[in-house]
């Protein structure tokens, strides 16, 4: 994954003060509690992520293929003692034997105060060793003696040829439904964090089908922050998001505004307008994705009423 419905931006601003306040309410009242995404290379150029982000964030550290293991270690230290929650990817294709991953998980333990992961099989081909699958790192057991109390797990509204190839949603779905029975017969709080998307009704129909299957994890849903639209477009395209990038298609077709951000308002506005209305929404949180730069994102956080200062 590292894994919306971002229609024009300026909707928000129709209708009367009082419905657009209403509005912008609602989607701070649906957004708070978000989780975000740092690299350790990003990470690197943040002088106190206590002027960013509200205190007890929960913020994923990225392992991109061919990070330094005592980067990823460091960074997470950095973010424990900021005040922050790290939750670091461990990616199952880039680990070569469970000796490296139990290294791993002791480090972040026992030097950066650890006690969360985001386990995933990761974006690379070809395993570079022992595993494929994020299932493969849960047997393990190794979490769980470590003293992990939090894994999240991957999930894909639009689906994933890597996963299913043929373009349907059995593997995913089994997938799932195996984390969810794992989840039962361990300790472990789990939830599923999902890639990328950009219109809502997909994505809430996604959740709809995962909750149909008996899968009760909660769902955090993908959030791409603001950026331009060259940028979303190549980790669109860079991350496998599929059908809902028409809408970034038809963005870039109106010339005015190519330089214009592309902004989550109208994505969020819709989640946040269909929780309001269903007691049984199947969504429970937001993880943004940083694309434009995670001092973009969170400027935008701050402007929609959620500044550092706030309770998590």
């Amino acid at each position: 994954m590292a894994l919306l419905n971002f229609r024009k931006c300026d909707r928000a601003g129709r209708g009367s003060a009082g419905q657009t306040a209403g509005r912008t309410a609602q989607l701070a009242e649906f957004v708070r509690g978000y989780s975000i995404e740092v690299m350790p290379k990003t990470a690197a150029k943040i002088a106190d992520f206590r002027a960013l982000l509200p205190a007890g964030t929960r913020v994923y550290v990225a392992h991109l293929e061919g990070t330094p293991i005592g980067d990823m270690v460091a960074t997470a230290r950095r973010l424990t003692e900021e005040g922050f929650v790290p939750m670091p990817h461990f990616a199952a294709r880039s680990i070569p034997d469970t000796a490296t991953l139990a290294d791993w998980i002791a480090r972040y333990a026992g030097e950066a105060g650890v006690r969360e992961g985001l386990i995933l099989a990761g974006g690379i081909p070809t395993p570079k060793g022992d595993f494929h699958s994020s299932m493969q790192l849960l047997e393990t057991g190794l979490f769980d003696r470590a003293g992990f109390v939090r894994l999240h797990v991957a999930g894909h509204p639009e689906g994933s040829r890597d996963i299913d190839p043929d373009g349907s949603e059995r593997n995913m779905m089994a997938a799932l439904g195996w984390k969810q029975a794992f989840a039962a017969r361990t300790d472990a709080e789990m939830a599923i964090v999902t890639q990328f998307a950009f219109e809502a009704d997909p994505v809430i129909a996604w959740a709809d089908r995962v909750r149909d299957r008996g899968i009760d994890l909660p769902i955090h849903i993908g959030v791409a922050g603001p950026a331009k639209l060259q940028t979303l477009v190549r980790y669109a395209i860079t991350c496998g998001v599929g059908p809902s990038l028409a809408v970034l298609q038809r963005r870039a077709r109106d010339v005015s505004k190519l330089v214009l951000p592309f902004t989550p308002d109208a994505f969020l506005d819709d989640l946040a307008g269909a929780a309001r209305r269903r007691a049984d929404f199947p969504i429970a949180g937001v993880h943004f994705f940083p694309l434009g730069g995670i001092a973009t994102n969170t400027r935008w956080l701050a402007a929609h009423g959620l500044a550092p200062a706030q309770d998590s």
